[in-house]
């Protein structure tokens, strides 16, 4: 078994975190874990961008152009901008709400519509979009990564148990913040049954 997911977003929206998440709760279930990070302005917009592999032997953490099994796409025009790793095998899971850069809102770029994204992603793979945020927000604006991992796991799109991924959550995170992101993956389940 081999798993490559990508995590896509721009700085802020906890894409790095929810790496992390995914792979501690891999690691709990003995699988060798491997991450790798490319990032902008991490900070506040800039793309970000993890690929994430787990399995039996897996020793480096890129992936190749078309190899990913799944997108988590936290913001829509990033999931356009590493639409290269998807194919015919992947699944993508996308965040219609899209966050404009500089460039977008001075005019510079024209930010494409959502439409056109779900149609240019939907010709490479199958794709789930709608507005997680608007969801995550109900809960806490923080916890949109967790609500949509909940939702690839509803999808079974995720080769990992459920208490996996909540004792990731727990190795990753605060104790205080727990109990949220367990609302939030378990709103995401939700979902993915609508």
């Amino acid at each position: 078994m081999e798993f490559n997911l990508i995590i896509t977003g721009v700085g802020g929206q906890g894409g790095l975190t929810l790496s992390r998440i995914v792979g501690n709760a891999a690691m709990v279930e003995g699988y060798n874990v491997r991450i790798g990070e490319t990032l902008g302005m991490s900070q506040r917009y800039g793309s970000v961008l993890s690929y994430l592999r787990f399995g039996e032997e897996v020793y480096s953490p890129l992936i190749g152009e078309g190899e990913a099994d799944l997108m988590l796409a936290l913001e829509p025009a990033e999931a356009l901008r590493n639409a290269r790793f998807l194919s015919k095998k992947s699944h993508a899971i996308i965040n219609a709400y899209p966050i404009h850069t500089a460039t977008t809102l001075v005019g510079k770029e024209r930010y494409p519509e959502l439409d056109e994204i779900r149609e240019a992603i939907g010709r490479i793979c199958p794709v789930d979009m709608m507005n997680f945020q608007r969801e995550a927000d109900k809960i806490n604006p923080r916890t949109l990564g967790v609500l949509m991992l909940g939702y690839a796991y509803g999808k079974e799109l995720i080769p990992l148990r459920k208490e996996s991924i909540l004792e990731g959550i727990k190795l990753t995170l605060r104790e205080k913040l727990w109990e949220m992101n367990f609302r939030a993956f378990e709103r995401g389940v939700e979902l993915s049954k609508e």
